[in-house]
């Protein structure tokens, strides 16, 4: 039977056999609150799963979801609506996520927050690598839904966020390709009212692997939630 734990922390992944193992041990390292690994998978010859598995085997608290679809954002959401657990944590498998603040996310969460995003972008906050566009943009749309659509982020596509289950549940989500799940419940949740905050991160560029990131495919989708944002601080 699978353990309940207060955090469920779910992780897509796509071939990053090279990465999986030094994720795993730097969260149990770095996690102190109790948790469970959701690791969310398209297909099953994907080179995650041995490795992962074998973690499993030892000990590690993880759990394999089989994504019915292809795809990141349909992975994520397949974490958000499969996983157990009061508060939902997103994160990659690279390595590129800053898991020193989690515990200090997790306390936001219970002191009565419904999303905690990490922000390489406000104070306190550092980005480490990544491509220059890439970047610029989104440093670009995270600070001006900050200042000029008053959502309470500097860093809106930022997909290491942790939300309240009971909140995720109460949305609808629409987002089919890459990332965008993040901004779009993001900018959901602060249309609904609900109460987010943030806390400064480190985001460092994986070093193994190759990233999935499809920058100007994926473009046109953050633009909606983009301009979703900007009409949520009209209506306000």
């Amino acid at each position: 039977m699978e353990k309940i734990t207060p955090l469920a922390i779910i992780m897509p992944v796509f071939n990053e056999a090279a990465n999986i193992r030094t994720t795993l041990n730097t969260i149990t390292e770095k996690i102190k609150t109790q948790h469970t690994i959701y690791i969310v998978y398209d297909f099953d010859e994907d080179d995650t799963l041995p490795v992962a598995r074998a973690a499993a085997a030892e000990g590690k608290p993880i759990v394999f979801l089989k994504n019915p679809r292809r795809g990141v954002a349909s992975a994520i959401e397949t974490g958000l609506r499969n996983a157990a657990g009061e508060y939902l944590l997103v994160t990659m498998a690279d390595m590129s996520d800053d898991y020193r603040v989690v515990d200090k996310m997790y306390e936001l969460m219970r002191s009565g927050y419904d999303m905690v995003c990490g922000s390489r972008y406000m104070r306190g906050g550092r980005q480490i690598g990544g491509g220059l566009l890439k970047k610029t943009l989104s440093r670009a749309a995270g600070l001006s839904l900050h200042y000029l659509a008053g959502i309470p982020s500097h860093d809106a596509t930022n997909s290491f966020k942790m939300y309240r289950k009971s909140m995720v549940d109460a949305i609808t989500i629409e987002s089919q390709h890459g990332f965008e799940i993040g901004i779009e419940l993001l900018v959901k949740a602060c249309s609904m009212n609900y109460k987010v905050t943030e806390l400064p991160c480190t985001w460092t560029d994986r070093t193994a692997g190759k990233s999935r990131f499809k920058l100007f495919k994926w473009l046109p989708k953050y633009l909606t939630w983009y301009v979703y944002g900007f009409k949520h601080r009209i209506k306000k």
